[in-house]
This record gives C-alpha cells, sequence and structure tokens, in this order.
C-alpha cells in the first residue's frame, strides 16, 4: 500500500519536508542535532533517548571521543577529515575532543 510508511505523520510533516532533525533547522550550526532534532529524532524513533553534548567530561565524551576519532581516521576521505566546517569536525569540536 502506498503511503503506509508515512501512517501517522500528517500533511505538515510532508509539506514541511520531513522531521526537523533531518532538516537544517534541526541541526545546530555548531554540529550535531539541536534541542529541536533532537525532539524530533525521538519522536520518530520512539524508545531512543538521544542527550545533549558532555563536553564538561565523564564517561559519554571519553566514549564518543574514542568513537568519533576513529571513525574521523578511516571513515572519512582527506578532504572531509580536513575540513573544518565537515559535520565530524563540528562534533568533535563541540564536544571538546
Amino acid at each position: 500500500m502506498p503511503g503506509i510508511a508515512l501512517r501517522g505523520y500528517g500533511r505538515a510533516y510532508l509539506a514541511n519536508g520531513g522531521a526537523a532533525w533531518t532538516r537544517k533547522e534541526g541541526k545546530s550550526e555548531s554540529g550535531g542535532l539541536n534541542e529541536k532534532g533532537r525532539r524530533s529524532y525521538e519522536r520518530a524513533n520512539p524508545g531512543s533517548n538521544l542527550k545533549a553534548p558532555q563536553p564538561g567530561g565523564g564517561s559519554r565524551k571519553k566514549s564518543f571521543c574514542a568513537r568519533m576519532g576513529g571513525m574521523k581516521k578511516k571513515l572519512t576521505s582527506s578532504k572531509t577529515a580536513n575540513d573544518p566546517n565537515s559535520r565530524i569536525n563540528k562534533a568533535l569540536r563541540k564536544w571538546k575532543c
């Protein structure tokens, strides 16, 4: 059935171009998702529990920096890795990695 994947989403969802976390309005200029983007993602994916960045320290920061540092090394092109405005570099800066 066409449209079955969009069950639960109204015309406003389709008229606005999709969920906020997939558009510019749900993303932070400094990298990652803003509060509106996190709420939008949690609505679209029940059971998820996204949290704001933890740049002050703690186990989440340590884990994030290790994981994203490895992704930057192995899974991005040299152009993306050296671009200060790439999403991965913005996220690493925001978390103070």
